[in-house]
């Protein structure tokens, strides 16, 4: 991807390098392996980070350690995202303009050990999030690496694809998915929540797919923004980061009940879709009786 130059979003907040406090605590039971798990199901939701601690089950405080990150580092990750944003506004901006509705852009929040949202008090190892509390996109810079050295899923449109995937999620909350899907949490076993958590992480994704869409047409200085390779990158990462594969990493077998964001082939198939079609009138997920797009 090129993005060296292009324009940076002026939406970001920079807190690397700063201590957020306590503010709250991050909980969690189990072995280790239980800890992964439900942290990695978490990554790309849109939900409220104080509620891992339901998801990990149990309420002895998790010791984690994180190094402390001068803010002069990861000035190249910074500069990337910023630009990556960018482009996620203008994109946004102009579909919301399409449909004559109103848009407002979130922030960008890059952090590195731990940060405190209006969704409560997380460590870096939560991975990047959205708090539709105060529709901010959290990134911890480190998670880049983390995608390539663990999952395999390395280059820099895997993390384009984190970014626009969480900006996804502020998208279903402009368009009141969010809180319509809040609604239906209240009402439902959390096992049956789990089904509409699947469909509201692989609208997600879809939502992702658009936004290459769009950016496989735009240039830079004349040139493709988009290069060979990018689009198998956000391939690699969707596939890294299903809820089937992770599950057989991590414990060696699968719970399909237990799902949260769907599967590896789910994630990517939803991906490919937006890619496909470039527009909203496709990804509905919630009206989609075949997950999988398979013979479609």
């Amino acid at each position: 991807m090129k993005w060296r130059g292009g324009r940076q979003s002026s939406n970001v907040d920079d807190r690397t390098g700063r201590s957020s406090g306590s503010g709250g605590k991050l909980v969690a039971g189990g072995g280790i392996g239980t800890v992964i798990i439900a942290v990695l199901f978490f990554l790309f939701s849109g939900g409220d980070i104080s509620s891992l601690p339901d998801v990990l089950g149990g309420n002895q405080a998790a010791g984690y350690q994180t190094e402390n990150v001068s803010a002069n580092e990861y000035t190249e990750e910074k500069e990337f995202s910023a630009v990556v944003f960018g482009h996620l506004e203008d994109y946004w901006q102009e579909v919301f303009q399409e449909r004559q509705e109103s848009y407002q852009d979130p922030t960008l929040v890059l952090f590195t050990d731990s940060v405190q949202s209006a969704c409560g008090y997380a460590t870096a190892q939560v991975g990047p999030f959205y708090c539709p509390a105060d529709e901010h996109v959290y990134l911890d810079l480190s998670f880049a690496n983390e995608l390539a050295s663990k999952y395999g899923a390395s280059g820099d449109f895997a993390m384009a694809y984190v970014i626009a995937h969480e900006v996804g999620h502020h998208v279903q909350n402009e368009l009141g998915i969010t809180q319509q899907l809040e609604k239906i949490r209240q009402q439902v076993s959390p096992t049956e929540y789990n089904e509409y958590s699947v469909r509201l992480e692989l609208q997600a994704d879809y939502l992702a797919g658009t936004f290459a869409k769009y950016l496989a047409g735009e240039t830079y200085q004349g040139q493709p923004i988009l290069e060979a390779g990018d689009i198998e990158e956000a391939i690699t990462a969707a596939n890294a980061i299903g809820d089937d594969t992770l599950q057989k990493e991590y414990q060696g077998y699968v719970v399909p009940d237990s799902f949260t964001h769907g599967t590896s082939a789910q994630r990517v198939a939803w991906f490919n879709r937006g890619y496909q079609y470039g527009d909203l009138s496709h990804g509905d997920t919630f009206n989609e009786s075949n997950l999988d797009l398979t013979n479609q």
